[in-house]
């Protein structure tokens, strides 16, 4: 088995996964391998990722005014700062006005794609026009009709699973060398010594990389054995799924913080502008309890399920709740359905944030011993 990606080299190697892992691991292992077969399990949307170095006009702006700046992505939905998308919905505008920005933001790459109307992750009939168009540039790319619609995603909204950054992804199946296996209409049988067996058929490997996804917002803190009260585990406490407030607490489980990602926005916007937000609240709190002589805090029960109800609430607005991904941990088997994440943004969510310590921490329990 090789250990990294220099022993790929020539040899015949399988992928599974065709997620952000996958789309950017995919194109560099053709590059390399003898043959590579893609295991696909879901066609997936993506743009391309357009990564380079800074352009000096772009750098000296933001250079020019920092700190004004970063002020003003605090009060965004994103936590980014767009100023060349239109803040309308794509169906206020003509057939060849969407196309034409939808032709903009997919020369420029990157996630403001989404972005391109202020309704793509909240209208159907405006996400249908956004999605047909990634599909268009599929057709477009790809030139084997048949490999075309087995990559052609279908069946939820575009974004309501994670957008993919690519770097010439869908250009890769033009490659002799790139087998495609469409794993929605064949199952694996068998993984044998030398390979994979679909029914009849062998593929004969010497590598195989799973790029199949992780536990996200939960995995990382059940392998920490965190006990709370009376010893209860995180993992029994979330048996049903997880809960937390604000996504920095949790009941029970009194000087817990939880940072970034699970009942925050961070998955939905700048995480690095996310995790400076969180690290400065639990900073301040940490000052306030010792100013104030408190030795714990924790969430109240109430707090915590009235959190949980405007997340789904939120959630439910979206387009977002309409597929099974990640966000709801349905990439994981016997993993409880529940949406982790807060879609209300990165301005709502501060702003939330700031009211609860303003009202003397609402909705937490502060204690001394």
């Amino acid at each position: 088995m090789a250990t990294d990606r220099s022993q790929l080299c020539g040899r015949r190697v399988a992928v599974f996964g065709t997620g952000s892992s996958g789309v950017q691991v995919i194109p560099v292992i053709a590059q390399q391998a003898k043959h590579l077969f893609v295991f696909q399990r879901t066609a997936t949307f993506t743009v391309p990722a357009q990564n380079k170095p800074l352009e000096p006009v772009y750098e000296q702006w933001w250079k020019s005014n920092y700190a004004e700046h970063r002020k003003q992505m605090l009060e965004t939905i994103i936590g980014c700062l767009a100023p060349d998308t239109r803040n309308c919905s794509a169906m206020s505008v003509t057939s060849d006005e969407r196309l034409q920005e939808y032709e903009k933001q997919w020369q420029k790459g990157r996630l403001n794609f989404l972005g391109a109307f202020n309704d793509l992750v909240l209208n159907q009939e405006a996400n249908d026009t956004a999605a047909e168009f990634l599909r268009i540039k599929i057709r477009e790319i790809v030139k084997d009709p048949a490999v075309v619609e087995k990559l052609l995603p279908y069946g939820f909204p575009l974004g309501a699973k994670r957008l993919c950054l690519d770097t010439d992804y869908f250009d890769t199946f033009n490659r002799d060398n790139v087998t495609l296996v469409d794993l929605r209409q064949e199952s694996i049988d068998e993984i044998t010594p030398t390979g994979i067996r679909i029914g009849d058929k062998k593929y004969e490997l010497d590598d195989i990389v799973f790029a199949t996804g992780f536990d996200a917002f939960t995995g990382a803190l059940f392998k920490i054995d965190i006990r709370g009260r009376a010893g209860k585990t995180l993992r029994e406490k979330w048996v049903g799924g997880p809960s937390t407030y604000l996504g920095l607490m949790t009941s029970d489980f009194p000087n817990l913080f939880i940072m970034t990602g699970l009942g925050n926005p961070t998955v939905f916007a700048n995480a690095a502008l996310c995790i400076e937000q969180n690290v400065d609240w639990i900073v301040n709190c940490l000052v306030y309890l010792r100013t104030n002589h408190h030795e714990t805090i924790e969430p109240n029960a109430e707090a915590e399920n009235d959190w949980g109800k405007y997340i789904n609430a939120v959630a439910n607005f979206t387009l977002f709740s309409k597929a099974d991904s990640w966000f709801n941990g349905a990439n994981i088997e016997g993993k409880p359905k529940v949406f982790m994440a807060c879609a209300c943004g990165v301005s709502n969510y501060r702003k939330k944030c700031q009211d609860i310590v303003v009202n003397g921490y609402q909705g937490f329990i502060l204690a001394e011993h």
